[in-house]
């Protein structure tokens, strides 16, 4: 199987920053010497991309004490973990309940909370019932930072297991958590988080420590490389894809749906799955040219080729460009669920004769594509499927003065969103009635800022957009930045936010604020140890907890401001606003 290599990551300078500055050679001459790495054969590396230097530089030891949290169910990671030593325990179901993972459970609040709240709210800014932050009986901060969070949390092991525990040291066996959950142990050697570190994809179960547990933690670029190199690691995460996730993915898509179990798993058997680009793209963002570059996007294939199977886009975003003149338009992109090829390869399954592609595939920061064989599309889907319709007829229809709309979301990557807050600069008066409602939804505190990047009469504010590809979510060290569980808004609990910024820094589109919280007397809240403010993660949450969705929508009373999924791209076939 073939893993396209990046280019970005090809070129000098992928190790100027190493994961793990504190790799011991002594370390590394032991992690060399382990059976999972030993059998590796260095040889087919090249000498660009050694083996030696992807240990050494693409990964760490990290060390659990026991009911330390590894890993979260819903969790975006970049990493996966080889077991060195001591014990995991896997959480398959039911799931754990979402206040032990440090979430919230939002709930509505009622008509006269909502009504109450235009005379009710504090006017001191970012006020905080000091009680939910400051722990009375120690004088510390509750949730302080600490580097993994436990899930057997003083405050809520009473709520997972029959028996209380006293001292987390004590803890050997946890019989009552499988007397409630399903449950799977890891020992030494074990990989786990292969399939989330190279798909960007959440993580399907929550994973603690049982015992003092020590990890070697292998970020995606290392991951990618020895997969590329080492047929044992590739079959390893190969088959772990295909039984855990490629036929859900399979089964979801309209081209498959009919299929019965035996012919999906022929599809899948007869299924690569490839990453092109960099799941990294947020670092290079660029705010001050307010575009990804283009120069370091991928192609993934190319206008004129010829398909070798049809790609399903299982994450990321790609490009869909036609060669005009010397110069390429942007017909439309592709993000998850979409496909590409289709009429190309039915037309030359229809006519027996091969057709070239009509146009180009490139990644957009990054493309995680399934490719499914010519040949058992041949055998299995096109008999009994009516012709498609071009998809670009609707793109090539498309006035080329809104092209421009088009490269505008694309390029400074608003494609990304879900919930967008576009404002009509035309119909806009200023009254900053969208701000005070917003105001009034989060107890005093706006959530967004009226400004951010504009197009003619359009301007997409710096509101949270609610991301597809939430590299927020990305290292919170707590589980405080999640998605909800109703509509999979990106929210925060507030409570377990320990102010460590991890969020507010990936956000490349600048829209999560760090802010020092202050008591019900106006007086900065300090901690205890550090005598250092404590500061809280905040940005938009769609009034998750409102009556009637955004206030901010609600509010304007010019419609002057909506709320847009840039997956619906039947904006850029009509005016924008």
């Amino acid at each position: 199987m073939k893993l396209t290599s990046f280019k970005s990551m090809e070129r000098p300078g992928r190790w100027d920053s190493a994961f793990d500055p504190d790799m011991t050679e002594a370390n590394l001459a032991m992690l060399m010497e382990r059976p999972e790495i030993s059998t590796i054969d260095a040889l087919r590396f090249p000498r660009s991309v050694p083996l030696e230097g992807i240990i050494k530089n693409d990964c760490r030891l990290v060390k659990f004490k026991p009911g330390e949290i590894i890993i979260r169910e819903g969790d975006y990671g970049n990493s996966a973990f080889l077991v060195i030593s001591g014990k995991a325990t896997v959480v398959i179901k039911p799931s754990l309940p979402s206040h032990l993972l440090g979430r919230s459970n939002t709930k509505k609040k009622t008509f006269w909370k909502v009504l109450s709240q235009l005379w009710s709210n504090s006017n001191i800014p970012e006020g905080r019932n000091t009680d939910l932050y400051i722990d009375k009986s120690t004088g510390l901060q509750k949730d302080d930072k600490t580097e993994h969070a436990s899930l057997f949390n003083a405050r809520d092991h009473q709520q997972i297991f029959k028996e209380p525990l006293q001292n987390i040291s004590d803890i050997k066996e946890v019989p009552a958590l499988k007397d409630i959950y399903d449950v799977v142990e890891f020992k030494s050697g074990k990989i786990f988080g292969e399939i989330a570190a190279l798909g960007r994809v959440q993580r399907t179960s929550t994973i603690f420590a049982k015992t003092e547990t020590v990890l070697l933690e292998i970020r995606w670029q290392g991951l990618r490389d020895i997969r590329k190199y080492d047929d044992g690691w590739r079959h390893i995460i190969d088959e772990s894809y295909r039984n855990n996730v490629l036929k859900g993915h399979l089964r979801e898509h309209p081209i498959f749906r009919e299929l019965d179990e035996d012919a999906l798993q022929q599809v899948a058997n007869n299924t690569l799955f490839e990453t092109y680009g960099s799941f990294e793209w947020y670092l290079t963002y660029s705010k001050s040219s307010d575009n990804l570059n283009k120069d370091e996007n991928d192609v993934v294939v190319k206008q004129g080729d010829y398909a070798d199977g049809l790609l399903l886009i299982a994450g990321g975003f790609g490009g869909v460009t036609m060669k005009v003149g010397s110069g390429e338009r942007t017909l439309t992109y592709l993000r998850q669920g979409d496909y590409f090829g289709l009429d190309e390869l039915y037309t030359s399954w229809k006519n027996d004769q091969e057709t070239p592609l009509e146009t180009s595939l490139t990644t957009l920061g990054y493309i995680h594509v399934l490719r499914v064989s010519t040949d058992i599309l041949s055998e299995l889907v096109f008999p009994s499927m009516t012709e498609p319709k071009s998809r670009l007829s609707d793109a090539a229809d498309r006035p080329l003065a809104n092209d421009a709309l088009l490269e505008w979301a694309v390029e400074n990557h608003f494609i990304n969103g879900t919930q967008a807050m576009l404002i009509n600069l035309d119909k806009c008066v200023r009254c900053d009635d969208c701000v005070t409602a917003c105001s009034n939804s989060h107890d005093g505190n706006p959530r967004f800022t009226r400004q951010g990047q504009t197009h003619g009469a359009s301007m997409v504010a710096n509101a949270c957009m609610h991301c597809l590809d939430p590299v927020c979510m990305i290292g919170c060290p707590t589980g405080a930045i999640h998605r909800s569980q109703g509509g999979g808004n990106v929210i925060i609990n507030d409570v377990t936010c320990i102010g460590c910024g991890t969020c507010s820094n990936a956000c490349p589109y600048k829209n999560i604020k760090m802010v020092e919280i202050q008591d019900q007397d106006g007086l900065s809240i300090l901690d205890p140890k550090t005598q250092q403010p404590i500061l809280k993660a905040t940005k938009c949450d769609l009034c998750i907890d409102q009556l009637g969705g955004p206030a901010c929508v609600n509010a304007c009373p010019h419609d002057a401001l909506k709320r847009v999924d840039f997956g619906n791209q039947d904006i850029f076939n009509m005016e924008l606003n």
